[in-house]
């Protein structure tokens, strides 16, 4: 029941984004990342940002975390995510949906290491003014 109530919040925040178009947000992105705002609203204490990011070939988003949930779907590419342990938590390639959950506890990267550019569209859920992401230190892996 919990899921069927989250899809029906997530589906009216995603109607509400694409009629309420606000500014942008500034934001520092990883080494080739680039992000833009599509849309925006705040409901009660909570931002629903609607954003496309993109990652070249060869780039990553940074290690980093995120103080409120992130639902995301993969439009082109393969993107390649890590978790603080070093390890692979998921490979998405185009059409797949990924969850991101909120908290320092939840470090991690996503790695474009394909030859196209990875295009993601993402409903960041935070609490009212909280930045995109955090920033993190490489836990000790061998990659950024």
């Amino acid at each position: 029941m919990r899921h069927v109530i989250r899809a029906g919040a997530v589906g009216a925040a995603l109607t509400t984004l694409s009629l309420t178009v606000g500014p942008a947000h500034a934001t520092p992105a990883g080494p080739g990342v680039t992000g833009k705002v599509i849309a925006e609203t705040t409901v009660g204490g909570t931002d629903y940002i609607l954003r496309e990011v993109t990652i070249p070939p060869g780039q990553a988003t940074g290690w980093h975390y995120h103080d409120g949930t992130l639902y995301a779907y993969v439009s082109e590419g393969t993107l390649s995510h890590f978790d603080a342990t070093c390890a692979s938590d998921g490979t998405y390639p185009t059409g797949s949906p990924i969850v991101e959950a909120a908290g320092a506890s939840h470090v991690h990267i996503g790695r474009n290491l394909g030859s196209t550019d990875v295009v993601l569209k993402v409903l960041y859920v935070l609490p009212h003014g909280a930045p995109f992401a955090e920033d993190a230190p490489n836990p000790g892996c061998g990659f950024e």
